[in-house]
């Protein structure tokens, strides 16, 4: 029995195959606090992504009213700014024919004012005669349009029935109101024209300066970078906007142009007065993705019914328009663009009436432009995850390639 004790004070305790595992597994050290501060740590990124989610919101939410509110600023600037990046090319192939940078940014801006001189030429004063003679073409525009207004009589009489009942009462306070502001409005387009030139000239000296300090600029801008890999992201990216604006508008003027001329030539042969104000108006328009050719069909036809007396063949401009334009749009233009110029139709529409609400007729133009240099920047330095924030427990950052791993005991509760 003494012998029993003495091997019982021997021997050390049994110990499981469970605890085993559990002390294997149980941080030590250094471990155990890593695994402590990771809570921490997790708690602080998404703490500081939280502000950042909401800068960006209130960011986003107020420039609108910010960029609407200093248009007579930011629109000519903006402007200046995506038709300089847009000739970068131009002025770098000049450069490299040991023109001095001066020099090339003032040919290349010789060419853009040329070009729209004559553009502007073309349309502005054959539309002024056109806008003069409407008046007194109203008559045919009715006799033309009589089959279609004999149709809905019935509805056109109700209509103007209720018209008379509501609005019999201030019918002569508003003819009076009428009269006494068109004075004022006339007088605030004239005032609005030195203020028009004064933009002009402010956007054609930001082209300027813009494209003379341009390599001065890049180059400033890359070295800038801490880092090598820095600066080759920098000059990618630079690379990159300038490849995508440039690309995109200078191959859409280039459709453009040639579908002006063509609507042109198609609407000298049937007999259509100034073809060649109508196909600058095509041509202009065919920059606002579907709105454009919508308001250019529907002025081919009221020019159409001012000039032609049947109204079928004064509706043939707008139908070789329409035309024109769905062959440009389904066949042309996807084929010279191709997939790498290609942009979502919803963001297209998004960016129209953003851009639209904010700076008008002006904003529309530059809508698909500005979308495609927001796009290039974005898809360079990277989207934030925010939809792992908002449903997982990360932050506004991802890697790539980044998959989460499950252990060994999600699995086999999976």
């Amino acid at each position: 029995m003494t012998v029993n004790k003495a091997l019982n004070q021997a021997e050390p305790p049994a110990v499981s195959a469970t605890d085993r595992v559990v002390d294997a597994l149980a941080p030590t050290g250094a471990a155990a606090a890593d695994e402590a501060d990771t809570p921490v740590q997790l708690r602080r990124d998404r703490l500081l992504a939280s502000l950042t989610l909401i800068g960006g919101a209130g960011l986003l939410m107020g420039m609108p009213f910010a960029l609407k509110a200093g248009a007579e600023f930011f629109l000519p600037v903006t402007a200046a700014l995506v038709i300089a990046v847009a000739l970068v090319p131009l002025l770098e192939w000049l450069e490299r024919r040991r023109v001095p940078s001066g020099l090339a940014a003032f040919a290349c801006l010789l060419v853009v004012l040329l070009v729209v001189n004559g553009a502007l030429a073309s349309i502005v004063v054959p539309a002024t005669q056109w806008f003069a003679v409407l008046p007194s073409r109203i008559p045919q525009i009715q006799s033309n349009l009589a089959p279609l207004i004999d149709f809905y009589s019935n509805f056109q009489r109700f209509v103007d029935d209720t018209v008379e009942l509501i609005a019999s009462a201030p019918a002569t306070a508003a003819a009076q109101q009428q009269a006494v502001e068109t004075p004022t409005s006339v007088l605030a387009y004239a005032s609005s024209a030195p203020t028009a030139a004064i933009h002009t000239f402010f956007a054609i000296l930001v082209i300027y300066f813009f494209l003379a300090g341009w390599s001065r600029l890049r180059r400033d801008t890359i070295r800038s970078r801490h880092s090598f890999g820095g600066a080759m992201q920098t000059a990618r990216v630079i690379q990159n906007v300038v490849d995508a604006t440039s690309a995109y508008i200078g191959t859409i003027t280039l459709i453009n142009v040639a579908l002006g001329l063509t609507t042109a030539a198609l609407l000298w042969l049937i007999g259509m007065p100034s073809p060649l104000m109508w196909g600058g108006i095509v041509a202009l328009l065919n920059y606002v993705p579907y709105l454009g050719p919508i308001l250019a069909a529907l002025l081919l036809a009221l020019g159409g019914l001012m000039s032609f007396n049947d109204i079928w063949y004064a509706l043939l401009p707008a139908a070789i328009q329409i035309g024109l334009h769905l062959v440009e749009a389904n066949v042309i233009t996807p084929l010279v663009l191709g997939r790498r110029l290609t942009i979502n139709p919803l963001l297209i529409l998004i960016s129209l009436s953003f851009w639209g609400w904010v700076w008008g007729t002006l904003g529309a133009l530059l809508a698909v432009p500005l979308l495609i240099i927001i796009q290039t920047i974005i898809a360079a330095a990277g989207r934030p995850d925010i939809a792992g924030f908002l449903f997982e427990s990360g932050t506004l950052t991802k890697v790539r390639g980044e998959e989460p791993e499950l252990s060994a005991g999600s699995a086999r509760d999976a």
